[in-house]
C-alpha cells in the first residue's frame, strides 16, 4: 500500500510529477521546475527545505524497549540518554549489514527507530514477540529537513528551544510556529541542519511557515535530486546502494564507529561481525574522476587489466566542479593519491583516490 506525503500538492505546485521511483512506498519529489544544482548552491550557501517524510519511523515503547533494541543493533543502547540519537550497524547472523538505522531515545522506555528499506521490521517483530513492548510504525509523522548555514537563524526565532545549544545528533520536544514538534540537529547534506518531526495535520502549515520565514534570506524548497547530490558530496552512505555485494560488512564501509566493541550485551550477529574485523574484502573510498559528467553506478575499476573495485554511487558536482565517485576498492588500493582506471561501456577514465567527504573533509559544518 502506497504511503503519501500531505505535502504532495506543494510538490506539484513546484513542478514535481511525483511519478518517478518511490522510496519506502512513498512517491517523492525527485525534481522541481528548477535546476537541482541551484538547490545545492542554496543548501551550501543559505538553506534549503526538504521533505524527507519517506523515512520509516517506528515507535518502540514499553519496559522492554531498551532490551529489545539492544538485541537489534551493535551499539550499546543502554548508554543512550533521552534526547540523543545514534546511527547503528544492524547486521544478520553472518555479520552483514541488513539495514540503515538510527536509534532515537525519547525517554527511559520510549524510542524511535528511523530506518531504510532493509530487514528492520521483520527482525524487530521477532525480537519483540513475547516481550513487554509495543512496536508501532508511525504513519502520521512528517519530517521536514532544513539544511544549510542559515538554518539556525531561520528557525531559532520561532521556537522556545535553545537551538544554538543543541548538539549534533540530539533532539528536543518543543514547538515551532506554535505547533508541537520534535526538533533534531542532523540531516543528510553535509551542512548544519535541523529535522522537524511533526504531525501530518501540521506539516503543510510548517512547510509554508519555514519557507516564508526564510524567504528574505534566500531559503528555497529543494528536491530529492539535490539531496542526493549533497549526500554524495558529503560521502554519506545510502543503504543498499553502497553495499552492492549483498553481504557487505560494517568494516568494509568504514562503519566501525557504529559498533561498540566493548558492548557487554549480545546482539544478532555479534560473534560474526567481530570476527570479520580486519578481514575486509573491499573498503569504501572516494575518487575524483577525470570526466565532465557522472559515471554510472556499477562501473568497474581497474589497475591495468585487473579489476580492483566498483563504483557504488557517482555524481557530477557542479558546486565542486568535479566528477565524484563513491567506490569499493580492494583495501591495498585505498591510499589517497592512488590512480586507477574506470571503464564504462563506451570509454575509460582515470580517477584518483581522495580523502572523503569530498566536501568539508573535517565535517566542521555539520559538527562545529
Amino acid at each position: 500500500m502506497s504511503r503519501q506525503s500531505v505535502l504532495n500538492e506543494r510538490h506539484r505546485q513546484l513542478g514535481s510529477k511525483l511519478d518517478g521511483d518511490t522510496w519506502n512506498d512513498m512517491p517523492i519529489p525527485w525534481s522541481y521546475d528548477r535546476d537541482p544544482h541551484e538547490e545545492v548552491v542554496a543548501t551550501r550557501t543559505r538553506a534549503a527545505l526538504y521533505d524527507v517524510s519517506a523515512l520509516n519511523i517506528v515507535r518502540v515503547d514499553g519496559p522492554d524497549a531498551e532490551a529489545v533494541i539492544d538485541r537489534l543493533v551493535s551499539i550499546d543502547v543502554t548508554r543512550l540518554t533521552p534526547g540523543c540519537a545514534r546511527l547503528a550497524a544492524e547486521v544478520n547472523e553472518d555479520g552483514a549489514l541488513v539495514d540503515d538505522i538510527m536509534v532515537i531515545r525519547d525517554g527511559a522506555t520510549r524510542f524511535r527507530l528511523s530506518h531504510g528499506s532493509g530487514a528492520t521490521p521483520r527482525t524487530l517483530a521477532l525480537l519483540a514477540a513475547g516481550r513487554d513492548v509495543v512496536v508501532t510504525p508511525d504513519r502520521d509523522v512528517h519530517i521536514l529537513s532544513l539544511q544549510g548555514p542559515l538554518a539556525l537563524s531561520v528557525l531559532a526565532p520561532h521556537t522556545p528551544a535553545d537551538l544554538a545549544a543543541l548538539p549534533y545528533f540530539q533532539h528536543v520536544e518543543t514547538t515551532l510556529f506554535g505547533k508541537p514538534v520534535v526538533l533534531g540537529r542532523g540531516g543528510y547534506s553535509g551542512e548544519r541542519g535541523y529535522e522537524i518531526y511533526c504531525a501530518a495535520a501540521d506539516a503543510v502549515m510548517l512547510w509554508d511557515a519555514v519557507l516564508e520565514a526564510g524567504r528574505p534570506q534566500g531559503v528555497i524548497p529543494a528536491s530529492w535530486t539535490a539531496l542526493d547530490l549533497t549526500r554524495v558530496e558529503g560521502a554519506l552512505l545510502f543503504f543498499p546502494f553502497e553495499m552492492p555485494e549483498g553481504d557487505t560488512t560494517p568494516w568494509e564501509v568504514n562503519m566501525g564507529w557504529a559498533i561498540d566493541l566493548d558492548k557487554p550485551g549480545d546482539y544478532i550477529g555479534k560473534a560474526a561481525v567481530l570476527k570479520l574485523r580486519g578481514r575486509e574484502r573491499v573498503k569504501q573510498a572516494g575518487m575524483l574522476v577525470d570526466h565532465d559528467a557522472a559515471v554510472p553506478a556499477g562501473t568497474p575499476i581497474f589497475e591495468g587489466e585487473r579489476q580492483v573495485g566498483v563504483v557504488t554511487t557517482a555524481s557530477y558536482s557542479r558546486y565542486l566542479m568535479q566528477s565524484l565517485a563513491m567506490v569499493h576498492l580492494a583495501p591495498i588500493h585505498t591510499r589517497p593519491g592512488t590512480r586507477l582506471t574506470l571503464r564504462t561501456a563506451d570509454a575509460a577514465f582515470t580517477a584518483t583516490v581522495v580523502r572523503t567527504p569530498f566536501y568539508d573533509p573535517l565535517r566542521r559544518r555539520t559538527h562545529g
